[in-house]
């Protein structure tokens, strides 16, 4: 027992030590290069240079976006993962990012952005993906249980009504339009209001907070739900709770950032074949590799075309969709 405790606290550092890295790296490289050794001075002395405004304004909000982003999709990903008892469930099956783009898209060719601003995009998508979980909670609910099957058919119906409608919008809106709702699908950490981005940052940590009051349940419905309230867990509740945590995570991330693709997939994936599937270790592991990952493919998405910079989500769609393939030959190979 010792020695598993052990092996949890040296990969908890090392996975910190990795997110240390790669916020470093961030902080590196881009069109404007700036050396490690001279960030300290810059920072402390808070010179009115051209260095100083690229860290503070642009590379730091950036990487903290990413942080609660990536810890965000990474922690809703295992927490669907754990209650559908499905590896191949990820926070987008349910519906939830079609719901936020539909929201987004409604917005962009009515040109509603000016009620209210830079908040209006955001909050479009935050209700967009809100009015979908409620959609797909309601419609799962039968004789007051949650039906588990008929919510994943059901999310993945609603995405696909969404998605439709979405299209449609497209298809009667001008090319500027468009082009607006294209790079909103496909992700960007590129947020310049620092409300937001405190917002989403704490909303994120709390999130793994409260979830990890969960780990007792969620180590219980490993064995089945049944099982699990043998064991004196009240999976109805537990599970709903755990839905409406992972629910509300995505539709944050998903209104601030966008549609970023396979964290919620992949990065579980790979930190249970690392770490084990006990959620002790495996939430807090999760969340921490989730936001290095997503500050990762921010770094490179900034840099890969410099200066021109591509979308996030097409680097972990791209990274994350090979390492996702990698790994099942891997196993299939094993067998």
């Amino acid at each position: 027992m010792k020695n598993k405790y052990i092996k949890w606290l040296l990969f908890l550092i090392g996975f910190i030590l990795l997110a240390f890295v790669v916020v470093l790296y961030s902080l590196w490289v881009g069109e404007f290069d700036i050396s490690l050794l001279s960030i300290p001075d810059i920072l402390i002395n808070k010179q009115d240079s051209v260095e100083y405004t690229v860290i503070t304004q642009i590379r730091l909000p950036r990487i903290l976006l990413g942080l609660a982003v990536g810890g965000a999709l990474s922690l809703a990903g295992v927490l669907l993962q754990g209650i559908y008892r499905n590896p191949l469930v990820e926070p987008y099956t349910l519906g939830i990012s079609g719901g936020a783009a539909l929201g987004v898209s409604i917005v962009i060719v009515f040109g509603l952005q000016q009620i209210i601003g830079l908040f209006m995009l955001p909050l479009a998508g935050f209700i967009g993906a809100m009015v979908t979980i409620i959609l797909v909670y309601v419609l799962s609910v039968k004789k007051g249980r949650l039906k588990m099957q008929s919510m994943l058919l059901i999310g993945v119906m609603i995405s696909f009504i969404s998605s439709s409608g979405m299209m449609f919008l497209m298809a009667i809106s001008s090319s500027e339009n468009i082009h607006s709702i294209i790079f909103w699908i496909m992700g960007s950490l590129d947020e310049p209001n620092m409300t937001l981005i405190y917002t989403t940052s704490i909303i994120s940590a709390l999130g793994l907070l409260v979830s990890y009051m969960f780990v007792q349940p969620l180590n219980a419905l490993r064995l089945g739900e049944e099982k699990a309230r043998h064991l004196g867990i009240n999976t109805e509740w537990a599970i709903r709770l755990l839905f409406i945590i992972a629910s509300l995570l995505t539709g944050v991330c998903v209104a601030v950032a966008g549609v970023i693709g396979f964290v919620g997939l992949v990065i579980p994936h790979l930190v249970r074949l690392l770490v084990g599937n006990d959620y002790r270790i495996f939430l807090i592991a999760s969340f921490v590799v989730g936001g290095s990952f997503i500050v990762l493919s921010d770094a490179i998405a900034r840099t890969v075309i410099a200066p021109n910079e591509l979308p996030v989500g097409v680097i972990t769609g791209i990274i994350g969709g090979t390492l996702f393939i990698v790994v099942l030959a891997k196993n299939s190979f094993k067998r």
